[in-house]
């Protein structure tokens, strides 16, 4: 489905949605977002803390940058 398109029927199921439901997802949403970026930054730090650098705090930061990139390619997060 085209992105215009997504975004447009994002829209309507959100406008005929229950208000409270709608800002259940919408907190989440951006809950969620703020979880993964708070969660990448954090392990990318306390790798550097560690003697030996690039190990598995680092690939655990990878996966957090891949499911943040993964959210990006979410119309969601434009319409809410």
């Amino acid at each position: 489905m085209p992105k215009n398109e997504t975004e447009t029927d994002l829209r309507k199921i959100f406008a005929a949605m229950d208000a409270d439901r709608a800002q259940e997802i919408r907190e989440a949403y951006y809950k969620a977002m703020e979880g993964l970026y708070a969660l990448a930054e954090s392990l990318e730090t306390e790798d550097a803390k560690q003697p030996e650098t690039a190990g598995p705090l680092l690939e655990e930061h990878f996966r957090a940058v891949a499911a943040i990139d993964a959210m990006k390619g979410s119309r969601l997060g434009a319409v809410l």
